[in-house]
């Protein structure tokens, strides 16, 4: 769940509320948050509210990474590998929300990888861009530990 908070952040503009992942408190979840992009293809950085959470974007409708949520089991759900150009790969369950308007959000949950990953992305964002900036989200997700990956 994603809401634009009342006030703001002095001069970092306005605070997107994001609820907070089980596992945020993994310290593994510090090193990615930390070593996250400010700016995501062309969106900049936004404060969130919560602990192990980053957004980009429109305050109205942020992209949203989320680290610590529950790890995906076995799944038929499409799974993408992302890898940068240094090599750095990360496997994604890919799930599209069922909207019968056709905006469909995505959500990204990285399969294989403890603490887990996601990355919610609306449809203001899926309906003019590709979602090809998951490549840049690599080399921090990687500081997660791999235990499968996708095959």
């Amino acid at each position: 769940m994603v809401v634009l908070a009342a006030g703001a952040t002095g001069a970092c503009g306005p605070t997107v509320q994001v609820e907070v992942a089980p596992h945020a408190a993994d310290p593994l979840c510090a090193s990615v948050v930390l070593a996250l992009p400010d700016e995501l293809a062309t969106y900049a950085r936004l404060g969130t509210t919560s602990q192990a959470t980053t957004a980009w974007g429109d305050p109205a409708a942020p992209i949203v990474l989320r680290c610590g949520v529950e790890p995906p089991g076995p799944t038929t759900d499409k799974c993408v590998t992302a890898t940068d150009a240094t090599g750095a790969s990360v496997d994604w369950i890919a799930v599209e929300s069922d909207d019968p308007d056709g905006d469909s959000t995505w959500t990204f949950t990285t399969y294989g990888r403890e603490p887990a990953v996601e990355v919610s992305v609306p449809p203001e964002v899926t309906n003019e861009n590709s979602t090809s900036f998951l490549v840049d989200l690599a080399p921090a997700v990687t500081k997660t530990t791999q235990l499968r990956a996708c095959v």
